[in-house]
């Protein structure tokens, strides 16, 4: 009977055993149950071995088993070895991002919103148990930012009534909640989590106006040269983008946070000049892009040309040529200079990304500004380009060169300016606009000699969009929100024809596999002959 007994403990052990491994493995959140049925295995096999202890050391005695055993006792230790980093990892909060678009790595812009939380910030993240890794691999890295953000993650289904309480209609839903703010979002990636971070913390949004009826850019447009990306941008830093068609009001709008007047291919009227004036005056910000002439003979952007002289900015007459191959690491030719390195501004700080300016004009910063206003470089193209003053001959032939007499400029050459100034404290006009002067305490105006470069076509070239963004949000007065933003990660699936499907299905799952085992059989059949 005891004998029988001790039988059946060897075969329940060894059924607990394989139980407690599959439970770990398919089942890992049922601890209680793998931990309880591996001790009872041990326990019921290591019984077995006592009571067959001379059998067991017979065994022990041979060749072949001594070998095994070393074999076995090898594996074991290597498992103990991983086993045992695995424990002390997993009480460790050291993380490393070895993804090539350092995917789980918050980006600049993130870490410096976090860093500048004076309340606490409630992160909720509503949908199932198996939903929850996606978000917590990111989110966990907001934590560990900042010791003012809580991350809680409800099951719907488990806890019905807290969903209720924030309107949650679908899973996967994220709500950020700051002060009495909240705003939601259904997506994981860091950019838009963000995103909707920046919206609870800033509360209302600031209004940017662009500028219509010289020919600017379209920003519904989603064609090559629109602005419709940009306005998307725009958006998700918590900007209300809207038109301004400056001619059919008396002034600018009072909501107006930054104007934006890009690429006008004509001239603004002196009316709107001095609307334009007025604002700047009283602590406005101002964003202007103004591309090359088409033409040698074009006519020129007379009063708007003069308005930026009174703010230290000239626009030159030229094209900038950038013949250093830096456009070639994205695809362009010499009549789209580049830009690999920035003079110190605030806009530019810690920036290291190419941006790119598909036919862009060259800027030079002058002393004759109205009340001593300078101009700070901003954008500076390399040494190996110039200023080319034949547009004609660069639009029509395409080959030019350097030369200094016909009056090109040698670079590098400028193609980005900052101006910023006190607000001006001279009396008001009899019917001036709302003062805003009252929040504002500096003018600010900055100036690109290219408006293509945020156009949808180029907008995802390198740094083009951080630099745009950037320029805004330094116009609005928004320095936490002047950084590098989270990249997308790029999208490396391949696509595969039928045929060449066939052949990794053979050779990963027929060849090389047939090939290991006929090795292994033929070495095993060698040491038998």
């Amino acid at each position: 009977m005891l004998r029988k007994i001790i039988l059946g403990l060897g075969w329940v052990g060894t059924a607990l055993t394989f139980l407690a491994v599959a439970l770990l493995w398919f089942r890992p959140e049922w601890q209680n149950v793998w931990y309880w049925c591996a001790v009872t295995g041990f326990v019921c096999v290591s019984l077995y071995l006592l009571a067959h202890w001379r059998e067991a050391s017979r065994v022990f005695r041979h060749r072949q088993t001594r070998y095994g055993s070393m074999a076995a006792l090898s594996i074991a230790a290597v498992l103990g070895i991983f086993i045992s980093i695995n424990y002390i990892a997993s009480r460790q909060n050291l993380r490393w991002d070895l993804t090539a678009a350092r995917q789980f790595t918050l980006s600049d812009q993130t870490i410096r919103i976090l860093e500048a939380l004076d309340a606490p910030l409630s992160i909720l993240v509503f949908g199932r148990d198996d939903d929850f890794d996606r978000f917590r691999n990111r989110l966990v890295e907001y934590e560990e930012v900042s010791p003012e953000v809580s991350v809680r993650y409800i099951d719907i289904d488990k806890e019905p009534i807290v969903p209720r309480q924030y309107q949650i209609l679908s899973y996967g839903t994220v709500v950020f909640e700051y002060r009495d703010r909240i705003e939601r979002v259904t997506a994981d990636t860091e950019q838009e989590l963000t995103n909707a971070m920046i919206r609870a913390i800033e509360g209302e949004s600031r209004t940017v106006y662009f500028l219509e009826g010289h020919g600017e850019k379209n920003i519904a447009s989603a064609e090559r040269d629109g602005y419709n990306a940009v306005v998307s941008a725009l958006e998700g830093d918590n900007f209300t983008v809207e038109t301004l068609v400056l001619a059919q009001r008396e002034g600018v709008p009072d909501d107006a946070t930054v104007i934006v007047v890009a690429g006008p291919s004509n001239d603004l009227l002196t009316s709107e000049i001095d609307a334009l004036e007025r604002y700047l005056s009283r602590g406005g910000k101002a964003f202007f892009l103004v591309d090359p002439q088409k033409t040698i003979d074009a006519l020129p952007l007379a009063n708007l040309e003069q308005f930026l002289a009174g703010w230290a900015v000239e626009l030159s007459n030229d094209v900038v040529v950038d013949v250093s191959g830096m456009g070639q690491l994205i695809g362009t030719d010499v009549s789209v200079p580049v830009a690999a390195s920035y003079p110190p501004h605030a806009i530019t700080e810690r920036f290291n990304f190419l941006t790119a300016f598909p036919l862009a004009r060259s800027l030079a910063a002058t002393t004759g500004g109205v009340n001593g206003r300078m101009a700070q470089p901003l954008v500076e193209t390399s040494a190996d380009s110039w200023a080319e003053s034949n547009i004609d001959l660069l639009t029509s032939s395409g080959e030019v060169e350097l030369d200094v007499a016909q009056g090109d400029v040698a670079g590098p050459v400028v193609i980005g300016l900052a101006v910023t100034a006190p607000v001006d404290t001279t009396p008001e006009p009899v019917d001036p606009e709302v003062d805003i002067s009252k929040t504002a305490t500096e003018t600010r105006v900055a100036v690109m000699g290219d408006s293509d470069f945020a156009s949808n076509f180029a907008l995802g070239i390198q740094g083009n969009r951080d630099l745009f963004l950037n320029t805004v949000n330094w116009l609005a007065q928004q320095e936490n929100l002047v950084a590098i933003r989270a990249r997308q990660p790029e999208d490396r699936r391949i696509t595969l024809t039928a045929n060449q499907q066939r052949r990794i299905f053979w050779l990963s799952l027929v060849f090389l596999p047939g090939l290991v085992l006929g090795t292994g059989i033929y070495s095993w059949w060698q040491r038998r002959s």
